[in-house]
């Protein structure tokens, strides 16, 4: 039967209340409207977070992008203005030539409208995006300032000569040098501007009418004649003084251990109209461009005043008698005289007063008077004639002594001979001595002397090999103001540094030292042979060696035979790591010489004094200038480029 289960009573205080289901829910109503709304708040937060971040990065990028971009508006515009600089400067240069072809006045005339032609191109904003630059990013620039003055007058660099060793001929090229300082704003978008500055130097080059001229081959800071195509590169190095070859010149890239560069300061000429560039697989190309290449055979020479193509050529001396016969008569200039004739080498004798005979085969003779006639103004014996004739081979040391003696310390075999010339010595008059160890000696009134122009100046002639040196590495060889030409009948060696006891210009500025009173610079040397080489032999430790002086190894006979003979040039008995020299190497020929960098540092008051020269040096005619555009030469040196926007 069906049961029934009780459910107990419930014992309700009377003040509770029993909440239910229904009652909880009702009293949570709202919450996920709040967490939403929470969220919602974080979200909307985030998010204005992110746009404020977006929106500084945009402004940040926005700014850098106008301040780079106004950076390099300045930029092109300093280059644009520089440039214009040199163009107005170029030609305001007179079509016709004068010398000089600008009066100071008229260059500092050429400077202040070269500032204006600026100040009234770019004085005002200027577009970037003209032309083929259209779309490219928006930039403009304008010059706030150019300043361009003229460093002083026109200084002279060639000589219009007629006469070989004229005094005083007209100057046939000028060098002008400017001073310019350039500021510019830049602009690209907005408001952005940055200002840039720059200040340089302009040189102009400017050569005078084409005219044949008569000049010393010490015009030259490099010259070969016969430059045979694709015998081999040209040693790297610093070369200053003008520089020419009657074929072609051959330069190559670094490759070690030839890695200097090539510099070249002064204009570089040569006959042909393609130059040789070398490759690292001693290969090579022709190309009438001024470098070749690219990465490591990149051949790119720094040519700072042109290379000039097409040239006319430069003649070859004659051969002649003159060094030898300046020896006899201080003049050389007889084309008729031989060493047999009446006033040949028999007019000769030595310190034992015994004349040179054709039979003669080694000794040391001058020109000496014995007789009042002979002597003129000074006493007897006396020194007459321009120098020394060396019979035979001989070893030449040169050694200044005091303020104004030249000794020559001639070695010939066992014999030793000192001579001693002291223009100063015997009461201004001079004197010349003579002293052979364990021999003879012998004091001759006066000293040598080149009559042509009057001056002391001695001419050591070497029938035979000559080596010479000076009295030991770093130490001067040739005293102030000695004139001095060593010519040899065969090879000129170098075992050891011949060097100017003062030297005329700095290295490696190469700019002219000053001349003071006592001592006018006068001071110069000449190694000349017209059937030898000029051979480099050093003997120290760091394999380096300097010769001071104008070296030639020139001769018709040497580039008629295609330099077949093997003479006429420059060699190395061993390696040389580096040669330097200061004055200039002119050359027949060009030979492979184990030699890693030569650097000539020009003489360059063989072009800045009318006529000075080594004396009795070879001379030669040349063709210079024209008063066409391109001889006005330009160069254009940063010294100094700022950022001064900040400023």
């Amino acid at each position: 039967m069906p049961t029934y289960r009780n459910t107990p009573k419930l014992n309700l205080h009377p003040g509770s209340c029993h909440r239910g289901p229904a009652a909880a829910m009702a009293s949570e109503r709202g919450v996920a409207l709040i967490i939403t709304l929470m969220m919602l708040s974080m979200l909307m937060a985030l998010s204005v977070g992110m746009v404020i971040a977006m929106s500084s990065q945009t402004l940040i990028g926005g700014y850098y992008r106008n301040f780079r971009g106004s950076f390099y508006a300045a930029d092109s515009g300093l280059n644009i203005a520089v440039h214009q600089i040199e163009n107005q400067l170029v030609a305001g240069v007179p079509a016709t030539f004068a010398s000089p072809p600008l009066s100071t006045a008229q260059a500092t005339t050429l400077a202040g409208n070269a500032v204006s032609a600026v100040a009234s191109s770019y004085g005002s904003s200027t577009s970037l995006n003209a032309g083929s630059a259209g779309q490219s990013w928006k930039g403009s620039f304008k010059i706030a300032s150019s300043t361009v003055s003229l460093v002083g007058p026109g200084v002279p660099t060639k000589y219009n000569t007629t006469v070989c060793n004229a005094a005083g001929p007209p100057a046939n090229g000028y060098a002008y040098q400017y001073n310019y300082t350039v500021t510019a704003v830049g602009t690209a978008q907005g408001t952005e501007q940055q200002s840039v500055t720059e200040t340089g130097v302009i040189n102009l080059a400017i050569d005078g009418q084409a005219t044949t001229n008569c000049i010393s081959f010490a015009y030259f800071g490099a010259f070969i004649d016969y430059y045979k195509g694709g015998i081999g590169p040209l040693v790297p190095g610093t070369m200053t003084g003008p520089m020419f070859t009657n074929t072609a010149w051959e330069f190559m890239p670094p490759i070690a251990p030839w890695t200097a560069p090539y510099i070249f300061t002064d204009p570089v000429g040569q006959v042909q109209s393609q130059v040789y560039y070398w490759n690292t697989s001693w290969g090579y190309n022709l190309s009438s461009a001024t470098s070749y290449g690219s990465g490591a055979n990149l051949v790119a020479p720094k040519f700072e005043q042109g290379l000039l193509l097409n040239q006319p050529p430069v003649p070859l001396p004659t051969n002649s008698f003159n060094q030898e016969e300046a020896v006899v008569d201080g003049a050389g200039n007889n084309s008729s005289w031989t060493t047999s004739g009446a006033t040949g080498l028999q007019t000769l004798t030595n310190v034992a007063s015994a004349s040179w005979t054709n039979a003669t085969t080694k000794g040391i003779f001058m020109n000496q008077g014995t007789t009042a006639t002979a002597c003129g103004s000074k006493t007897p014996p006396c020194m007459n004639g321009g120098g020394f004739y060396i019979e035979g081979g001989a070893d030449v040391q040169m050694i200044p002594s005091g303020a104004s003696a030249q000794q020559y310390v001639i070695t010939q075999g066992a014999t030793k001979t000192t001579i001693t010339v002291d223009p100063s010595a015997n009461g201004g008059v001079g004197s010349t001595v003579i002293a052979q160890q364990g021999g003879p000696s012998e004091t001759l009134s006066g000293v040598p002397m080149n009559t042509l122009s009057n001056s002391p100046a001695a001419m050591v002639y070497v029938d035979g090999t000559v080596t010479i040196h000076g009295p030991g590495e770093g130490q001067g060889a040739v005293q102030d103001n000695a004139m001095i030409n060593i010519t040899a009948n065969g090879d000129i060696i170098a075992t050891g540094d011949v060097l100017y006891k003062t030297e005329p210009v700095t290295v490696p500025q190469d700019t002219l030292v000053a001349a003071t009173s006592s001592n006018p610079m006068n001071q110069v040397l000449g190694l000349y042979t017209a059937v030898g080489n000029f051979i480099t032999q050093d003997t120290q430790a760091d394999q380096n060696i300097q010769v001071d002086g104008s070296i030639a190894t020139i001769s018709q006979a040497d580039s008629a035979n295609s330099c077949a003979g093997g003479k006429g040039g420059q060699l190395s008995n061993g390696h040389i790591n580096t040669f330097n020299n200061v004055g200039g190497m002119i050359q027949s020929c060009i030979y492979a010489a184990d030699v890693n960098t030569e650097n000539t540092w020009f003489d360059r008051r063989f072009t800045a004094r009318p006529g000075f020269a080594p004396p009795w040096f070879p001379s030669t005619t040349l063709t210079q200038g024209g008063p066409l555009a391109v001889n006005v030469t330009p160069s254009i040196q940063r010294l100094q480029w700022l950022n001064t926007s900040a400023q």
